[in-house]
């Protein structure tokens, strides 16, 4: 009898030492799972939807709606850039371009995930803190923008408007910053590089940056030169940015 008992208990104390090692093995890969969810940044299906929104809605906002509103209002068209070979107008061409690469970039990202790698991702900067940044800067460019074109009414424009002279605005927004509209679409710029840190929003980001710094300063000189004293005491009390 004693050595039937043996016998039956000895499957059992094997039984009880192969259990132990797939616990621990389900263990692991409970806990490598839930630190993959911890420490993963936003995927880029949820990036790639959130800056394909937002893009669509940055241009129906800051572009299409305040034209056609100054348009409807005052029957003038507010964009200036003719396509002449000057400076404003050259400044004009660069400026499309710039906003083309950044759909390209968006539509790649969106429809083309597979050439995305060919954007050479900046990898140490798809983190979550990095891209909530971005995605806090682009919402926060979006409705300091739209404030600062509602608060110009009909003097909004696109380039500069060397035929009809428009309103000096000073209020709102501009009391802070001459050139509020601009220094959200610097903030825009920033905020889709963080997003979707890579070469290509690098180099789309500093093209913008440059443009529009050399944009205010053909804004600024056409201004002191039709405006005077008003846009000169206007410049000495309010800074170019903030």
């Amino acid at each position: 009898m004693c050595l039937a008992d043996a016998k039956l208990r000895r499957p059992k104390r094997v039984n009880r030492l192969v259990a132990k090692p797939r616990r621990r093995n389900l263990a692991l890969r409970v806990s490598n799972n839930s630190a993959r969810r911890v420490h993963h940044p936003l995927s880029r299906t949820e990036v790639k939807y959130i800056l394909l929104v937002y893009l669509l809605i940055y241009f129906a906002l800051a572009f299409v709606l305040p034209s056609y509103r100054v348009w409807k209002r005052t029957g003038v068209n507010p964009v200036t850039f003719s396509g002449a070979d000057d400076t404003h107008d050259y400044i004009g061409k660069l400026f499309k371009i710039v906003m083309l690469g950044l759909t390209l970039v968006v539509i790649l990202y969106a429809f083309a995930p597979q050439f995305y790698p060919f954007t050479l991702p900046v990898v140490w900067l798809e983190n979550k803190a990095v891209q909530f940044a971005g995605i806090g800067l682009l919402l926060l460019s979006l409705g300091w923008t739209v404030a600062a074109q509602i608060q110009m009414g009909n003097s909004w424009r696109i380039g500069i408007d060397e035929e009809k002279q428009t309103a000096l605005v000073e209020s709102g927004l501009f009391r802070f910053s001459r050139n509020p509209i601009f220094l959200g679409m610097l903030v825009t710029l920033l905020g889709f590089f963080l997003a979707a840190p890579n070469a290509l929003t690098l180099l789309i980001s500093v093209l913008g940056f440059v443009l529009i710094q050399i944009q205010v300063r053909l804004e600024e000189e056409f201004l002191l030169k039709t405006r005077g004293v008003d846009y000169d005491e206007y410049r000495r009390r309010v800074r170019r940015w903030l």
